[in-house]
Parts: C-alpha cells; structure tokens; sequence
C-alpha cells in the first residue's frame, strides 16, 4: 500500500520525462505487486509478525541510510511530531497494512485473493473524499459522481453469487476497514504536525506500525511455537521482495515524483496497482478472475480515475 500524499513542491527543471516515467514505472509496478508478495509471505509465514518484521527492518535501514547521508541530527525531531508520525503510522501500517495482510492469510475459499485486495484498497481516494465532505470541505460535483461509481463497483465486487471465485465476504469486509484506517492515516496526515522531511516521518512511522503489529502478533500467539525452519524460501524471498522493493525502493520513487512530477501524474498509481496485482495474481498463482471481478474492478478503477483527475490540480 501506498503512504499518504505530502504537500507537493513545485517541479524543478532537473528532473528529465525518463526519470519520471522510470520512478512511475517502479510505483506501478512494485506497489501492484506488494498485494502477490503478501499473499506469498503468509503461506507459511504468520501473517501479522511478518508485517511487522518487514516494517522494523525496513525502518532501521532508512534510518541507517538517513544518518549515514545526513550526520547524527538526521532524526532529529520534536516530541509532538515523533506522536503524530506515530499515530499516522499505526493508521497506515498497522491497521491499513497489517489488516490486508491479515485478510490475504488463511485457507483458500476464505483469504481474499491479492488482486481482489488490491481494487478493494483503490477505494482509498473515495474514503478520503467522503472524509473530507464530513469536516466541511465541498468537493465538486463530479468528484461525488466518482464516488458513487466507485462504491458501485464495491458492492458489485463483492456481492455473493455462490459461485466459484466468489469474494470471500469477511475477508473483503475486513480490507474495507484497512482501506478505511489508511484513509483516516493519509487524511490527519496533512493535519498534525508532521516531520518536515517525509524519509524522517516515514521512519517513524515504520517503527509505530512495527510495534504495534509486534504486540497483536504476541496477543495471537503467531510466536506460540513458531518453526521458522518450516517457513519456506518461496516466503523468505518474498518477505524479503516487500521490505526492499515495497517499503523502500518504490516509496523513494513515490516520494521523488511528488517533488519533480503533476501530481496528477503521480496519483495515477491509485488505479494502476489494482490492475497490475489482478494480472500478477491471475499468471502467477493461478487467481480467478470472474466476469463480477472484471466489471466490479473496472467500475471501481473509473470511479477512482475520475476523482484523482477531478480532485489533483494539474500543474
């Protein structure tokens, strides 16, 4: 999943069309591939303290990188902005991504396949919207046209139908409340008193996520017992794959582009991922893409797609 949209600074010159199309493609790509790197982690991996080892890890190395790059003041920040970086981090990873996470373990027939994770998450922009509209903001009238659309797509995404490849209704249930969690992290965000600079906030945010994860993975007993000889190398690589390629290189790409690229550019990653992880899901282990999948995602996609070029200044 995606970390919320800081205030974008103006396009600089430096920045050349390839660079921005090779840090959009890493976004695209990488993101939509987080969902299938999930669903492979927690095959024999507990689901939670995997989370929270990949957030933990991936965190020390930022801020490894950070007091490498820029001396021992590099972290330095105030104890109110420390608070609000941890409350957006247990919003966006712990609750966000740590309940996807959840949601894509379990047997087959009751986890939510990645793809289908992902189109439920795209609903993120519509939340934040509906978020918006509640604490007085007046968004247009095509934007509630988008959201409209896009909650349409929801209920038909996951209205029973008996079949085979039928959306698990507790599973996608349960990525409703995570896409709400990181709506709520991504909407406070631009409203506490956040670290400046958004690699430092990041890495704040990465520890709260990690702790928390840690604590309900320690209140489920996913530690009880644990074999770590038994978890395969098919989940180590992919553990491994979200910690490099999810947490760190593609939110470096992510954070570059909104200093050098249209915003309206950039949050186009909002309706690419979900697509991206419904084709990896289908090639590469085997998910059923229904005809309700189909329609239900594209309505989801075109709602999502006429509020991000409705709602992002272009620039």
């Amino acid at each position: 999943m995606s970390s919320p949209t800081p205030s974008a600074t103006p396009v600089t010159a430096a920045a050349t069309p390839a660079l921005v199309w090779t840090a959009l493609l890493l976004v695209y790509v990488l993101w939509g591939s987080t969902y299938l790197g999930i669903r492979i982690a927690v095959e024999s991996m507990p689901p939670l303290a995997s989370a929270a080892v990949r957030f933990a890890v991936a965190g020390l190395v930022l801020a490894a990188v950070l007091r490498v790059r820029r001396g021992p003041g590099a972290l330095r920040v105030s104890r109110r902005q420390v608070r609000s970086a941890a409350l957006i981090g247990v919003l966006l990873l712990a609750g966000g991504n740590g309940l996807v996470v959840f949601a894509e373990s379990g047997p087959p027939g009751v986890a939510v396949p990645s793809g289908i994770a992902a189109l439920l998450v795209a609903t993120v922009p519509l939340l934040v919207v509906l978020l918006r509209s509640a604490t007085g903001d007046r968004p247009g009238i095509l934007t509630f046209g988008g959201v409209t659309l896009g909650f349409a797509g929801l209920v038909l995404l996951v209205l029973p139908t008996g079949g085979a490849g039928a959306v698990p209704l507790v599973g996608a249930l349960t990525v409703v409340v995570a896409a709400t969690s990181w709506s709520v992290g991504s909407f406070l965000s631009g409203r506490l008193p956040m670290p400046a600079d958004p690699f430092v906030a990041t890495v704040y945010e990465m520890f709260a996520g990690a702790a928390v994860l840690a604590v309900f993975a320690v209140w489920r007993g996913e530690l009880r017992g644990l074999d770590l000889g038994a978890v395969t190398a098919r989940s180590w690589w992919a553990l491994a794959y979200l910690m490099v390629f999810g947490s760190l290189v593609a939110f470096t790409a992510y954070v570059w582009l909104l200093h050098h690229a249209p915003i309206s550019l950039v949050a186009t990653y909002a309706y690419v991922n979900p697509v991206v992880a419904v084709t990896l899901g289908a090639l590469l282990v085997a998910e059923p893409v229904t005809a309700q999948v189909v329609l239900g995602g594209a309505v989801i996609v075109t709602g999502v797609a006429l509020v991000v070029t409705t709602e992002r200044p272009r620039r």
